[in-house]
């Protein structure tokens, strides 16, 4: 008797030991695995050196947004062409994305219940008696049960992260979409600068070789002809200046494009539509944008959390229960035990967390309404700024015209044998030295609107579309 009851017990021991392992076999399968992806930065570095506008992905993601043909490549890259060029390449975009993907998968971890806990406690009692098994292992289970709808807050308040960094997204497009314009409008300013330059140039070295040929008959004085010498060397000097400044301003372009420089060396650029919206369209817009502009609504989600997470404080008042089932096998006898465990509010009731939740609401609050105060300066100071270069673009046009008027008197003259060359070249200079500024104010006025758009942002109707690109280079 005493060996089969040995036997009984060593049975129960081995059925113990098989239920223990079995169980830690379902816990480890469940363990999640990974593949490792390490940079490889000679790999990264090839790859954004390889990037073109000849990319067939590239070119199948601008016909989808665009709904153009790109095929062949464009003569003359327009902006909004060049704008989704950047939200396929540039790396702010890229980071926002990652965020926004990260949120995401926040949701699913915010909405998934906690898994039960497992405790396996072996247990050998030395002095057992003879014929009864020494051997005690227990198996405990802890399930954590969540009270007052704490996990629908929590879930509310990744959803909001979520939604926050959904509207990061857009406010870095318009970033890259502003910057972009500012880029190319320095870029088309910085070439056009250099052939006005030049033609000034050339007139005032005109200029000057008239005075000398005078100089040379003793109808001039020499230094007349030195002053003259010395303006024309300036304006040679300002256009090599500007000259250096093209290569820069190109790759100011790519830089925000995410291309490297050679890959744009040849591209010619077509300066922005410059769209004046008049003071009723402006104040419609400006309404819109105080209640659609990214950060205003990157503003409100994150208030709407701070609004859940004190929700979220007040409800951890109420204790979470764990509730805890055991079986123990206890030197031949099942035994089982069920446990309750939850938390004593007997030194606090969480008003310190409550109290920083709420602290930080407010200043969530005062956080969106600066925000809102800022896109409003944003938007008058940007109208503001167009209407002053509208105004300067048309009183630059009065005189220029005003300027051609006079040079053409002066050929006249020239022509009936009543003003010399050199009063033409001083015309041509005056009228030359307008259109260069004029240009500017053409650009000024670029520049403007560009801001005046960035400020109200209208809401891109194909969102969805600066999401991740499928693949790149």
């Amino acid at each position: 008797m005493p060996m089969k009851a040995d036997s009984d017990a060593y049975r129960r021991y081995r059925l113990a030991l098989i239920l223990i392992g079995g169980a830690w076999l379902v816990v480890g399968a469940g363990c999640a695995h990974y593949a490792a992806r390490p940079l490889a930065l000679d790999r990264t570095g090839a790859g954004m050196e390889a990037r073109a506008l000849g990319n067939d992905d590239l070119r199948r993601y601008l016909a989808a947004n665009l709904g153009r043909d790109f095929t062949t490549a464009p003569a003359a890259w327009d902006f909004e062409a060049l704008c989704w060029v950047a939200f396929y390449y540039n790396s702010a975009l890229d980071v926002a994305r990652a965020q926004w993907a990260a949120a995401q998968a926040g949701v699913a971890t915010a909405r998934a219940r906690t898994n039960p806990t497992l405790t396996l406690t072996p247990g050998f009692n030395a002095n057992a008696e003879r014929g009864v098994s020494p051997w005690m292992p227990a198996v405990n289970f802890d399930f954590l049960l969540e009270t007052a709808g704490q996990r629908a807050q929590r879930t509310a308040l990744a959803k909001f992260a979520e939604e926050s960094s959904r509207q990061n997204v857009l406010a870095a497009a318009w970033q890259v979409r502003g910057e972009l314009r500012r880029a190319l409008v320095e870029l088309v300013l910085a070439e056009e600068r250099v052939a006005q330059l030049q033609a000034q140039a050339d007139l005032q070295q005109r200029l000057a070789e008239l005075l000398e040929q005078r100089l040379a008959a003793g109808a001039m004085a020499r230094r007349e002809v030195m002053a003259a010498r010395l303006v024309a060397r300036k304006a040679g000097a300002a256009v090599e200046e500007a000259a250096r400044q093209v290569p820069l301003a190109r790759l100011r372009v790519a830089q925000v494009l995410g291309m490297s420089a050679a890959a744009i060396t040849e591209l010619k650029f077509a300066l922005p539509a410059v769209v004046a919206l008049t003071r009723e369209q402006i104040g419609a817009a400006r309404r819109a944008a105080l209640q659609a502009r990214a950060d205003v609504l990157v503003g409100l989600a994150r208030f709407e959390a701070s609004q859940t997470a004190l929700e979220q404080e007040a409800a951890k008042r109420n204790s979470a229960v764990h509730l805890g089932p055991g079986y123990q096998w206890d030197q031949g006898a099942n035994k089982w035990t069920l446990a309750l465990a939850f938390e004593l509010p007997l030194f606090h009731r969480n008003e310190g967390p409550l109290a920083e939740a709420e602290a930080r609401r407010r200043e969530a609050a005062a956080v969106f309404n600066a925000t809102q105060a800022q896109a409003l300066a944003e938007i008058d100071g940007a109208a503001a700024r167009q209407t002053a270069a509208v105004a300067q673009a048309a009183s630059l046009r009065q005189t220029q015209a005003e300027l051609a008027r006079q040079t053409a008197v002066v050929q006249s003259r020239l022509k009936a044998g009543s003003a010399d060359r050199s009063e033409l070249l001083a015309a041509q200079l005056e009228q030359a030295a307008g259109e260069l500024a004029l240009m500017e104010s053409r650009n000024a006025m670029a520049s403007a609107a560009g801001d005046l758009e960035a400020a109200l942002q209208v809401p891109f109707e194909n969102f969805a579309a600066l999401a991740p690109p499928s693949s790149k280079p």
